[in-house]
């Protein structure tokens, strides 16, 4: 089972990514899937999340809301990170995570991929 994020790199102020996360190994149409992200010298936190169909269970930490957007395709394994407006203090590793207990640290992980916001 693995998961694997891509879709990062160097933006300014303002701008957008898209995230993408490939999950392989089994199907994850019933697990929840979600985003997190790591700034140096912070603890992980969540950033969003998504449950097994586009309409159920999504949340979104406060500051992202209204500025990013997840989404999953079921069919191809997927799940996505829409990221506009983005500012400085969302620089971080972002990593996608899958879970189909209610624990994200017995789910599965992927390795993150590098989102740097410069002002």
């Amino acid at each position: 089972v693995q998961l694997q994020a891509s879709g990062g790199g160097l933006v300014q102020a303002g701008g957008s990514l898209r995230l993408s996360c490939s999950a392989s190994g089994r199907t994850f149409s019933r697990d929840i899937m979600g985003w997190f992200r790591q700034a140096p010298g912070k603890e992980r936190e969540s950033v969003a999340s998504i449950g097994w169909s586009d309409f159920s269970s999504i949340y979104y930490r406060d500051s992202v809301k209204g500025r990013f957007s997840i989404s999953r395709d079921n069919a191809k394994n997927k799940v996505y990170l829409q990221m506009n407006s983005l500012r400085p203090e969302d620089t971080a590793v972002y990593y996608c995570a899958a879970r189909s207990g209610s624990d994200w640290a017995k789910g599965y992980w992927g390795k993150g991929t590098l989102v740097t916001v410069s002002s």
